[in-house]
């Protein structure tokens, strides 16, 4: 008979093998998702909006491709955080994702007593499309350029409407700003479509937009684009100058998305996902799907998305120190 402590040892063996079970189960080729999973996408942005679009898009495609049940779970507030947080104490099963943005890179500076760490809590999976900001002005402002708008700044008290502090738009601002030596004031709203109603009435001088958010302003000529903040004209919009061209060349700023899950999520199951993404976003009517919504698909499978969103994590850390942005 076994005394007391081999039968502990061997209690302690057997809990230790079934912890470890579904890690060797995916390690091994095991099955990922199980065929009645019912997986859980987080939003942490209300329904409707661009992060959203996107991921139900990703989200239908990998249903039907996995045979399996993905349900889009909006979680608003918090610049984002609070679907963060859901996900980043959730069952490390591959059951919850996360939809994350560039405003998650810059929330790891602006939320430093964060209830969760966002770089060790959570791991990347795939990055999935980029939109790239626009910078645009009332039709009838006398500012015709980017060269124009940069002197207007030094010269003149200028005003920028954006979404919201530390959000896309304030922290292209900020490092228009930065670059340029200038302080055009910042002026916060509650969403990207108050602060477009404001600039195209005149109460605004300038907003440094998500594409998405203006681009059919600019075409109805209600506002005037300056530059895109990309590295290539967007095919939409083919008269408008990149900002390289218009004079600005370090002024390059997409609002990316991607996915992450929790941080203990077995390896062999984000590679699977994560490559899954990548095969979803790279079909041809995907990415025209995409580049009608003003995205550019731009798949990263999980150590490329990895490396870029510590660079970042980092760009924005020194952008938001310099411009002392602190979050609303």
């Amino acid at each position: 008979m076994m005394n007391r402590r081999e039968a502990m040892q061997g209690a302690a063996a057997l809990a230790a093998a079934g912890a470890l079970a579904p890690a060797m189960s995916w390690a091994q080729g095991g099955e990922y998702p199980k065929p009645d999973a019912t997986i859980r996408y987080v939003v942490p942005f209300p329904p409707g909006g661009l992060t959203d679009a996107v991921a139900r898009q990703v989200g239908q495609q990998l249903g039907e491709r996995w045979k399996v049940s993905v349900v889009v779970d909006n979680r608003p507030g918090g610049n984002g955080q609070i679907g963060a947080d859901v996900v980043a104490k959730a069952a490390p099963d591959g059951n919850t994702l996360l939809a994350i943005t560039l405003t998650h890179a810059a929330n790891v500076t602006l939320f430093p007593k964060s209830p969760f760490n966002f770089q060790k809590d959570l791991r990347p999976v795939a990055l999935i499309a980029g939109s790239p900001m626009l910078i645009v002005v009332p039709a009838a402002s006398p500012i015709q350029d980017l060269k124009a708008l940069m002197a207007a700044a030094k010269t003149r008290k200028l005003n920028a409407g954006s979404s919201g502090s530390g959000t896309p738009p304030h922290l292209t601002l900020a490092l228009f700003n930065d670059l340029n030596k200038s302080s055009i004031q910042h002026v916060p709203y509650k969403g990207g479509a108050p602060s477009m109603t404001d600039l195209i009435g005149g109460q605004l001088d300038v907003v440094f937009s998500n594409f998405p958010e203006s681009v059919a302003h600019v075409k109805g000529g209600r506002l005037r684009a300056l530059a895109i903040a990309s590295k290539a004209r967007y095919p939409s919009l083919p008269e408008v100058p990149t900002t390289a061209e218009a004079g600005m060349p370090a002024l390059l700023v997409e609002n990316w998305t991607g996915m992450m899950a929790p941080a203990g999520m077995p390896d062999a199951a984000v590679q699977k996902l994560g490559a899954e993404v990548v095969k979803i976003v790279t079909q041809p009517e995907m990415e025209e799907r995409m580049r009608q919504q003003g995205f550019n698909a731009d798949a990263r499978a999980p150590e490329r998305f990895a490396a870029f969103l510590n660079e970042e994590i980092a760009r924005w850390a020194h952008v938001i120190r310099t411009a002392d942005i602190q979050p609303s």
